[in-house]
C-alpha cells in the first residue's frame, strides 16, 4: 500500500483516480498498483457514492490509500474517517483555513482542493497546513469535474514560492497529456477523474494504465 508519505514524496509522480464508485473498480486499481483511489461523497456530482453505501472501503484498508472528497461538508468528513472508511479527507469546497482547523487539531490528514484561474487563488493556500494542495480547474459551482485543464504555469510558481508544500495536480489529466504534466509541472502526483473513465464513476483500465506508463 501507498501511504501518505509514499504517495506524496516528490522523488516520484503518485497516481490518484478519483470518483470511484464501484467495488470492482477499486479491486482492478489494486491489482494495477494504482496509488490512491477517491470516493466523492457530495451529493450533487456526477460520482457521487452515498456513505451509506461505502462499507466495501474497510476491506480495501491497507492495499491502497482511501481519500473522501468532501465539498462543504463539515460534519461527514470526520466521521467517516472515525469510521475507517477512509485515510484522508480531501476538501474541494469553500472551506477556509480556520474551517480545516478542525482537521489539524485532530491528526486528520487532508488535502485542499483550490480551483485556480490566477496565483491571487492561491495567496490562502498555505495557511492551511494541508498535508497537500490540489490544484484543479475552476468550477464554480459545481466544484471539480470540469475535465479542463488551467494554466500550469500557475502551479510551476506555486511550487517556487512553496517548495515543501506537496502539489497534487488535477484538471484535464489524462492519457493523452499526462506525460507533459509530468514534465512540465513535476507534482507529487496526479489526480485523474474523466481521463481514466467510460462513463462518470465507472474506471477504464486500460486508461488508468496508459497514464500509469507516463509516470
Amino acid at each position: 500500500m501507498s501511504t501518505l508519505a509514499q504517495f506524496l514524496d516528490p522523488a516520484n509522480v503518485s497516481l490518484k483516480i478519483c470518483g470511484v464508485t464501484l467495488p470492482d473498480d477499486a479491486h482492478q486499481l489494486i491489482e494495477h498498483k494504482v496509488d490512491a483511489l477517491g470516493v466523492n461523497f457530495w451529493p450533487q456530482s456526477k460520482r457521487h457514492l452515498p456513505w451509506e453505501n461505502a462499507g466495501w472501503l474497510r476491506q480495501l484498508k491497507g492495499r491502497i490509500l482511501r481519500v473522501g472528497v468532501f465539498v462543504n461538508q463539515p460534519v461527514l468528513p470526520a466521521e467517516l474517517y472515525g469510521q475507517d472508511l477512509i485515510d484522508v479527507v480531501q476538501l474541494h469546497g469553500d472551506e477556509s483555513p480556520e474551517e480545516a482547523a478542525i482537521y489539524r487539531n485532530n491528526g486528520i490528514p487532508f488535502i485542499k482542493a483550490i480551483g485556480v484561474n490566477t496565483i491571487a487563488d492561491l495567496e490562502r493556500a498555505a495557511d492551511f497546513g494541508a498535508s497537500a494542495i490540489l490544484l484543479d480547474a475552476p468550477a464554480p459551482g459545481t466544484y471539480g469535474g470540469t475535465g479542463h485543464t488551467f494554466d500550469w504555469t500557475q502551479a510551476i510558481r506555486f511550487k517556487q514560492q512553496h517548495p515543501d508544500i506537496p502539489v497534487i495536480l488535477a484538471g484535464g489529466i489524462g492519457p493523452g497529456n499526462a506525460v507533459m504534466a509530468v514534465h512540465t509541472v513535476r507534482p507529487a502526483a496526479l489526480d485523474v477523474a474523466s481521463g481514466a473513465e467510460f462513463e462518470p464513476g465507472i474506471k477504464d483500465i486500460d486508461k488508468v494504465t496508459a497514464i500509469q506508463a507516463a509516470l
